[in-house]
């Protein structure tokens, strides 16, 4: 981990994430799945957008753009578009992916951009006070539902397939391995890849829905959380309360940066 820290960390720390939170985990299977693929410090971007999860991005020693809310794929994109040979790597919540940057989010999966997004899931606006977001479980408890959130959550998983991503993935960070696995398989992927990682934020969520300590809050991750495969072979009853992890879909389709690129040479070539 100390040959880790020094390659790939910025010496910033200590960190602003709480006691407990999941987002270091995440952001050290980031660094551990690009080590483990040995990409190119100097070839590999990485975007972020606002958030506590977004934070990371000033941790990792890359060439990185801390951007606005929601506004993290879009930023990528012109990265990829301008550096096609460059791996560029978006890291942002769930509120700044599925609500302000929603619609940014579902464009870029139709597109099947050649982006890797991961989302770090603690289903709450931790950063900013506890507010619900896009992801919180229906009737989970928020500073801005105090007697439940009415609203259904969205499955990233359907929500990304639908749009169009050709690479889907989950895992938690209890099954840190895994996801480390996941996130470099995710960067290997030609196209628009989404790796969810559900991670815990005991102070903001796990308070208010009296989720115990951050233990309890991985081992709660430990009890829910299936292999897909395993998940396949279990009937109805089995599988209420839980949710699938692994590769979710895997499919192919026209990347946007190589299709953009025939574009430019067609135009080119017209003389236009």
């Amino acid at each position: 981990m100390e040959n880790l820290l020094a390659k790939y960390y910025r010496p910033r720390l200590p960190h602003m994430w709480c006691p407990g939170c999941g987002n270091g985990i995440v952001t050290a299977c980031v660094a551990r799945a690009i080590d483990k693929l040995q990409l190119d410090q100097d070839k590999t971007a990485i975007v972020s957008g606002i958030g506590c999860s977004s934070r990371a991005s000033g941790y990792l020693n890359f060439d990185s753009l801390h951007t606005a809310h929601g506004r993290a794929i879009p930023f990528a994109t012109g990265v990829k578009l301008t550096k096609p040979e460059h791996n560029v790597i978006v890291l942002t919540g769930d509120g700044d992916a599925t609500a302000i940057g929603g619609n940014h989010f579902i464009h870029a999966a139709r597109r099947n951009i050649n982006l890797t997004v991961v989302v770090y899931n603690n289903s709450i606006y931790g950063m900013t006070g506890g507010q619900y977001s896009p992801l919180t479980p229906h009737m989970s408890m928020a500073t801005t539902a105090p007697y439940g959130n009415v609203d259904r959550p969205f499955d990233l998983y359907e929500l990304a397939k639908g749009a169009g991503a050709t690479f889907i993935a989950r895992a938690t960070t209890y099954h840190a391995t895994l996801l480390t696995d996941l996130i470099a398989k995710a960067i290997s992927h030609k196209g628009f890849a989404i790796v969810e990682a559900v991670s815990a934020c005991p102070i903001s969520f796990g308070r208010q829905n009296k989720m115990g300590g951050p233990a309890k809050m991985m081992k709660w991750q430990k009890d829910h959380a299936v292999m897909v495969e395993a998940m396949a072979k279990l009937d109805q009853t089995q599988i209420e309360g839980k949710f699938p992890i692994g590769v979710l879909y895997q499919g192919e389709g026209p990347e946007y940066v190589t299709e953009y690129q025939k574009v430019i040479q067609r135009a080119m070539g017209s003389g236009k």
